[in-house]
């Protein structure tokens, strides 16, 4: 059976402990905004896995000197580039769905993120901030 490691499983104590750090520091780190696990009914502290990592880059992090701001913003980033690589991967596959030899090489990617395969020769609206990408077929 696989654990699930966004599983909020670890008491306070426990996550401490695998995370070779005092309880109360994990406590700072939740104020802060570094590190926040999940809330049992109770109000307790309830850490995944994820989260026990997390703290264990931080600890990596501030060993090496980094700022605790230092540290939240590299973790923001991370956490951004995550989202951004999901999402590419997401119009990758909506992409390759919906190709159809006419459309494998021209879509537009419009101001809103949003992607719109057009026909060969169309082009976005005139007043469009639109982004045209086209790659031509190598010929056969």
């Amino acid at each position: 059976m696989a654990i699930d490691i966004n599983q909020p499983i670890f008491v306070i104590s426990v996550a401490a402990e695998l995370a070779d750090m005092h309880p109360q520091t994990l406590r700072q780190y939740d104020r802060l905004g570094i590190v926040s696990p999940s809330r049992a009914p109770g109000k307790s502290r309830r850490y995944s896995q994820r989260d026990v990592d997390r703290l264990r880059e931080v600890q990596r992090l501030s060993h090496e000197g980094v700022s605790l701001e230092g540290i939240k913003r590299i973790l923001e980033l991370e956490n951004q580039v995550a989202a951004l690589q999901f999402r590419v991967a997401e119009l990758s596959e909506e992409l390759q769905r919906r190709r159809s030899p006419v459309e494998a090489r021209i879509f537009a990617a419009g101001a809103a993120g949003d992607v719109v395969s057009l026909a060969r020769g169309q082009r976005p609206r005139a007043r469009s901030q639109a982004l045209v990408v086209w790659r031509p077929t190598p010929e056969k």
